[in-house]
């Protein structure tokens, strides 16, 4: 699906939603409803979240108003873990009562679908359920869609001096030693990255997108111009990995956060453009139910949906935002330049059947294919920047 057509498909581009009337008797029913839930949430007193980096999309706006709204205190686990760490994390604590059991967990689409197929997920429908896009969410409740973004290029511009316009470009000599991913190869971004790069490389044909990819990366690796760590707005700073593979609203965070220290430089690519959207969803034996539903209503209403926008996110119920007036003007203004702002073609969305043959094929095909392991840290005997051509194969 195209973005654009994924826009259509919202409502952006005049299909609407329908908006009957709602009657006295149903708005009263709504509004017990929720104060019955809020009062059970704050009965149980806590909810323990998992991989929400307070710098991603506006995650740290969103957890300090769901605090001061409701009172709960919220445990903040593993901030920077991947989407297969948080099942793990589901997995190994079933039926325990352990601390640092998440309630809820923040999930690639993939990974959410493969979840809901072991048992490690609840259904629940947010109250803003039918404002949300069919192809964004399953339609059982056990997983929603909460935003998205688009794969790019964030370059510290202080370091590199000639910007990369396109994935075919990283492989030149004078990257050598400077390309990286913002995740190891169980993550949703790093998956989805092999994947756009593929994408560019099999001019667009989706099946040969991620065999494709990993032979891109395999070459990148043998050239030297793949640094084998995440890498993250402090390894771009200091220039172990001047040249980041990111999605966008993560690169457009780091330029705002480090403008006047480090100028950053956030490119789209021509080719390989690849959008994906991160849902949600609540742990089948979530200690705190009541508190990760409530968490699930706030995630889905107006007040969150317009910062994870600010955050430089697009909001699953844009389309709905638009319509209904609730976007900030300056931001409608914005909005209505999507489709000419610095893209030359569409953004891909992959539908989930692509992208768990995708998923399958990159995280089983890595260490054969390109054969290197993405560390988590860099090495004790770190020399500088530009310092990584030694790293160990895997």
């Amino acid at each position: 699906m195209s973005r654009r057509d994924a826009l259509k498909a919202a409502g952006l581009a005049g299909a609407a939603l329908s908006t009957g009337a709602v009657s006295v008797c149903d708005a009263l029913a709504s509004a017990d409803a929720m104060e019955d839930l809020v009062a059970a949430a704050r009965a149980e007193g806590q909810l323990t979240v998992m991989a929400l980096p307070r710098d991603w999309g506006g995650y740290g706006v969103v957890i300090d108003r769901f605090k001061a709204k409701y009172g709960l205190t919220i445990n903040e686990f593993q901030p920077h873990a991947s989407s297969a760490r948080q099942i793990e994390a589901i997995k190994t604590r079933r039926g325990k009562t352990v601390p640092r059991t998440p309630d809820v967990v923040d999930l690639g689409m993939s990974f959410a679908s493969s979840a809901k197929g072991e048992g490690l997920l609840q259904p629940y429908k947010a109250s803003t359920w039918d404002t949300i896009p069919e192809t964004a969410k399953d339609s059982q409740g056990y997983w929603c869609g909460g935003y998205h973004g688009v794969l790019a290029f964030e370059v510290n511009a202080d370091l590199v001096t000639k910007m990369p316009r396109d994935w075919a470009d990283l492989a030149a000599p004078e990257y050598r030693n400077s390309v990286a991913i913002a995740g190891n190869i169980s993550s949703n971004q790093a998956v989805q990255s092999v994947f756009a790069a593929g994408l560019s490389a099999a001019k667009g044909n989706v099946e040969e997108a991620a065999d494709q990819g990993l032979k891109f990366f395999g070459d990148l690796h043998e050239k030297g111009n793949f640094v084998p760590i995440v890498g993250d707005a402090n390894s771009l700073a200091d220039g172990r990995t001047p040249i980041l593979i990111r999605w966008d609203y993560l690169a457009l965070g780091d330029r705002d956060r480090l403008k006047g220290s480090t100028k950053i430089e956030v490119i789209r690519p021509k080719t390989g453009v690849v959008a994906a959207v991160y849902v949600q969803a609540i742990s089948a034996d979530a200690p705190h139910p009541n508190a990760a539903k409530l968490w699930m209503e706030y995630l889905y209403s107006d007040e969150a949906q317009l910062a994870w926008l600010k955050g430089h996110c697009f909001p699953i119920r844009i389309a709905d935002l638009v319509r209904n007036g609730t976007v900030p003007i300056d931001w409608r203004e914005r909005l209505g330049h999507l489709d000419h702002d610095g893209y030359d073609v569409d953004p891909l969305f992959p539908s989930l059947k692509d992208q768990e043959k995708a998923k399958d094929i990159i995280t089983n095909g890595w260490d054969d294919i390109v054969g290197v392991k993405i560390q988590c840290l860099p090495p004790e005997d770190y020399l500088g920047p530009m310092s990584f051509n030694n790293m160990a194969h895997g």
